[in-house]
């Protein structure tokens, strides 16, 4: 095939590599080298720009009065912001194919208007006037990190319009515009439809937890105790569902038996802490390591892929997650973390659905008093009951939830795939270091819609 023949699922499989040029080049802060023939305009020479209003909260409503009400970033969606609020008296309007910006942190957040809507102050409407609405997307996508860093403020980090209107921005040819975007909008479709398959897996999986396990208990009249279970079933408190093995139910090490200077860079053991207990999975988010004279010190704590960790305090008190293996040695690092290795009598991933279930976590909530930390302590979780169901039924259940979580990881993995592609197919359209000119790349009717 030619390279006037390219198709547009060929140049994106390609990486790019496609047709690069050796023109003179100039230089754009955020973006790097562009082809000479490109032209640099200010933001406000190409698109309108219109910072948001907030009404007066008694024109907010929930009754689809007025126009859709989105104030910042948490109404974003993958491409479209979703509507919870609406307003009856905007005093900011957007229109359909409006850029929406966030405009205090996080700066740069990028969302398109599929419809006319009201834009509170956490946000602002670019209007393209002179090139395609779709390209300038993707341009300032790709230049999200370098626009935060135009953010000012002590208290709440944000951009102005008159930051945003000195903003340069590269303007290839329309047609190459067009190209680029039409590039780009087929790999984010694609990005889409995984997130919804991965959407829909984890409703199935909850599905099959809820109707195997929640439906099968009967509520209880006491708060801290478990409901009646199937006649072939058992309940058992957490204390018993460990095995007899010294340290099999045990919380993290308390005051100074884990200082901070002990952390390291990169060492012998990963530490575990509150904030990487979630619920059926587990965080990799500020991870922490020590040595291994420190692990070995405290090797009462020391934990392996596999186990299974309960957290102590937040909300919920009681989820739990089991380790992946992607590192050999873990260890407890908090008091509010406590490792449980259940007996053979018991499956782990059972046992981990169990408690973060209603029926269960309810328990250790109900010890909760006060209105300061929420927070149980060992003790109160050992007395929390689970159902206990004969071990060929919980492998059964384990088995069915597996076969959905194995297609959400499939998905998940496809959808780093995308990202990377699609990451990488930015950084050489946008700087013009990969071409499109000489490419048979079809404009998209989505992508013409907007210029």
């Amino acid at each position: 095939m030619s390279e006037q023949e390219t198709t547009l699922e060929e140049f994106a499989d390609s990486d790019g590599e496609v047709s690069t040029t050796d023109d003179s080049r100039q230089e754009l802060f955020g973006l790097g080298k562009l082809p000479a023939y490109w032209g640099v305009e200010k933001l406000s020479e190409i698109a309108e720009i219109i910072p948001g209003n907030s009404p007066p909260s008694s024109t907010y409503n929930e009754d689809r009065e007025g126009l859709p009400f989105f104030q910042g970033n948490s109404e974003f969606g993958h491409f479209h912001p979703v509507a919870d609020t609406w307003c009856s008296d905007p005093r900011k309007e957007a229109e359909e194919h409006d850029i929406l910006m966030s405009i205090r942190a996080p700066v740069g957040d990028l969302n398109i208007a599929d419809r006319n809507c009201c834009i509170g102050r956490g946000l602002a409407a670019l209007r393209p006037k002179q090139l395609n609405g779709l390209y300038l997307f993707y341009n300032l996508a790709e230049r999200q990190i370098w626009l935060s860093r135009l953010a000012t403020g002590s208290t709440f980090k944000s951009v102005t319009k008159s930051d945003l209107q000195l903003l340069d921005v590269p303007v290839p040819p329309l047609e190459e515009q067009r190209k680029i975007a039409s590039v780009l909008y087929n790999v984010d479709q694609a990005i889409q439809k995984t997130e919804e398959a991965i959407e829909q897996g984890e409703q199935t999986k909850k599905g099959v937890i809820q109707e195997n396990i929640i439906d099968q208990i009967t509520q209880s009249q006491s708060p801290t105790a478990l409901g009646e279970v199937p006649e072939n079933w058992d309940k058992v408190r957490l204390a018993e569902v460990a095995n007899e093995e010294e340290d099999s139910l045990v919380d993290g090490p308390f005051g100074s038996s884990l200082k901070a200077e002990e952390f390291v860079e990169d060492g012998f053991a990963r530490i575990i802490q509150l904030q990487n207990v979630k619920e059926g999975w587990y965080s990799d988010s500020n991870i922490r390591y020590v040595d291994e004279e420190t692990y070995l010190d405290l090797e009462r704590h020391s934990a392996k892929p596999g186990d299974l960790f309960i957290a102590k305090m937040a909300s919920p008190v009681a989820r739990a997650c089991i380790l992946p293996d992607e590192y050999e040695h873990y260890m407890l690092g908090c008091a509010d973390v406590v490792k449980l290795i259940p007996s053979s009598e018991f499956i782990d991933k059972f046992v981990m659905y169990c408690l973060n279930s209603y029926p269960v976590w309810k328990q250790a909530a109900a010890h909760i008093r006060g209105s300061g930390r929420l927070r149980v302590n060992l003790n109160q979780l050992k007395g929390v009951e689970i159902p206990k169901p004969p071990i060929k039924e919980q492998k059964e259940i384990v088995s069915a939830v597996d076969g959905i979580s194995e297609y959400i990881e499939s998905h998940k993995d496809e959808k780093q795939r995308l990202q990377r592609l699609k990451q990488g197919l930015m950084q050489d359209l946008l700087s013009g270091e990969v071409r499109t000119t000489d490419t048979d790349i079809p404009v998209l009717d989505a992508v013409a819609q907007h210029g």
